[in-house]
């Protein structure tokens, strides 16, 4: 982005009922263009939002890191660089860079650096918190020439390691990438000394346009995709299957097909993180069995579900197989080395995103090693995802006892040893609950969305309460799967928030929950922020089936109408003991 476009960027006014977004900017140069271009990038990735942008004092980034801690924000953007480690490590401070001084820049190093971890860390447990680490060249401050690295130099960047790898650690805190950040500003032209020296702004035009973007991303922070979805022939390996037979397809070095390989590699990292993995491909299904069982093979065969192998267009494989995982086309990823396919998969699913298998470009496939990495990052790895296939086999289960007008049988639900637990311990810090908020859409109360920073706000009433519920059958564990948020009063509470993915259907776990939340608060009441969406018609079944009618707008339910209208739940229900 040039300067003219963001300042272009800047003009453009929104409604004034529009939300705003309040983000400090934390660093201990003057932010000058910085500024300029973070709130442009925002705006990108916050289109409905009014950005404001709040900046602290010249040449004091702890004090304006601590400050932060006690002023109300959406999020914080702070900029670490060597003068705020030391202000002999600038070019602005006049200190002396004698040897004599080395041992003592390095130790006050070590001291900011943990100065700056506590200031951080108090932050990013009420708001989004992303840090840039060092991205300016050092000052030539040793007395060893410039091409060799000396002790002091390997000393000063190794605390700024450690200090990387503590904030990294931190739930709260994300950290530019180093690799990606060197992609997008090349580290020889990130310096511009003359606008340091004159105006206290130390980066190049093109350096802080890449840095913001950074910055910008990291708060807005998108949800990953849930599922990918993978051609077989020439994607997942080279060769045809029917034409060459078993034995020749390829994914090795010898045969130079490696990045097929390291494809399939990605592909068993991702389902070990939780992703979905499914194969849709014309082919002969007895070969595709067979060529699973290929040694060496990275992507074992018990990862993949569904498989769609026959004869039959790709969008009819990608339509059944987003039945099967009960997700959107937009959360999903299609992967195949034919424009054709992708095309006849897009015209149909024009949500989901499709991405071309470069058969004869190896820089081409790096490039989409790195997509996949982007479009299924997350921050951290739940009990979750290390469930989810076996959950989404279990519901495929047991949708089989789902009767054609959507009810299940009763025998069914008596003998699946169902096990429900809630955990009322708001403070708990589980992100799984507002994972499930943002991202659950089909049993959803309202479609209400937070942010991390308002999500920790709303839990930090004296009043809200919050239930997180996990279940399990006989058929294995599906995790926490639904949440329940809201605010008691007496002998009445308000439902803000209620999500159950969909994994959970037809279980009658809505029922039990709803049961043991009157019992849980002793109320004879709930009211319920109900609001239709397009999407959330399992819940609008539910409440038909508690009301009698469907519901258009908030409503409320008595507790002993709640009990007379649900029907019975085989559930065992217990509360978590870490409440």
């Amino acid at each position: 982005m040039k300067l003219v476009e963001a300042l272009e960027a800047l003009e453009q006014n929104l409604s004034a009922q529009s939300p705003v977004l309040n983000v400090q900017l934390a660093c201990g140069f003057t932010p000058l263009h910085l500024v300029t271009f973070l709130n442009a990038h925002l705006r990108t990735e916050f289109p409905e939002h009014r950005i404001e942008i709040a900046t602290g004092l010249f040449g004091d980034l702890a004090g304006n890191l601590e400050r932060a801690a006690g002023e109300d924000a959406d999020a914080l953007a702070a900029v670490i660089e060597w003068q705020d480690l030391d202000p002999r490590l600038g070019f602005r401070a006049l200190g002396g860079w004698a040897p004599r001084h080395l041992v003592d820049i390095s130790r006050n190093v070590r001291e900011q650096a943990m100065r700056l971890v506590e200031s951080l860390e108090s932050t990013s447990r009420t708001r989004t918190v992303a840090v840039a680490l060092p991205t300016l060249p050092l000052p030539p401050v040793a007395f060893t020439p410039g091409w060799q690295a000396s002790a002091f130099e390997s000393g000063i960047r190794g605390a700024v390691v450690q200090l990387g790898s503590r904030l990294a650690g931190l739930a709260g805190i994300r950290l530019v990438s180093e690799q990606r950040l060197d992609r997008a500003s090349a580290p020889s032209a990130r310096l511009d000394i003359r606008s340091d020296l004159s105006a206290g702004f130390p980066y190049s035009l093109g350096h802080a346009d890449a840095l913001a973007g950074l910055l910008a991303r990291l708060i807005r922070n998108l949800s990953p995709k849930k599922g990918l979805i993978t051609d077989l022939d020439d994607t997942l390996w080279m060769g045809i299957l029917g034409d060459v037979g078993v034995e020749n397809i390829a994914w090795d070095l010898d045969r130079h097909a490696h990045r097929h390989g390291l494809y399939q590699q990605m592909l068993a990292s991702l389902a070990e993180s939780g992703v979905l993995i499914a194969v849709a491909s014309k082919n002969d299904p007895a070969l595709v069995e067979e060529a699973f069982q290929r040694t060496g093979i990275m992507l074992p065969r018990e990862r993949i579900f569904p498989v769609e192998v026959h004869w039959d267009a790709k969008s009819e494989s990608v339509s059944r197989i987003l039945r099967a995982w009960n997700i959107a086309a937009d959360s999903v990823v299609f992967v195949d080395d034919s424009p054709l396919d992708l095309a006849e998969v897009k015209a149909a699913h024009p949500g989901i995103e499709c991405l071309l298998f470069p058969r004869d470009d190896d820089k081409a496939a790096y490039r989409l090693l790195e997509d996949l990495r982007d479009l299924f990052g997350k921050q951290a790895l739940s009990e979750e995802d290390s469930i989810r296939l076996d959950s989404i086999r279990a519901a495929h289960v047991a949708s089989d006892a789902v009767s054609g007008d959507g009810s299940t049988s009763e025998r069914f639900l008596q003998g699946v040893e169902g096990k429900l637990t809630l955990n009322f311990d708001k403070n708990s810090g589980d992100p799984r609950a507002l994972e499930l908020v943002n991202k659950t859409n089909q049993f959803n109360l309202n479609g209400k969305r937070h942010t991390e920073t308002s999500w920790k706000r709303y839990l930090s009433d004296p009043q809200a309460f919050l239930a997180i519920a996990s279940y399990e059958d006989r058929f294995g564990p599906l995790g926490k799967i639904a949440v329940i948020a809201g605010r008691r009063d007496g002998g009445r509470i308000a439902v803000d928030h209620w999500v159950m993915s969909c994994r959970a259907f037809s279980r009658r776990i809505e029922h039990g929950c709803l049961l043991r939340l009157f019992e849980k608060f002793s109320a004879d009441e709930a009211a319920f922020d109900f609001a239709l969406t397009p999407r959330n018609g399992p819940l609008q079944t539910f409440f038909a089936g508690l009301l009698g009618t469907t519901p258009e707008k908030p409503f409320s339910i008595r507790r002993e109408h709640a009990i007379e209208k649900s029907p019975p739940v085989y559930l065992e229900i217990r509360e978590s003991a870490h409440d």
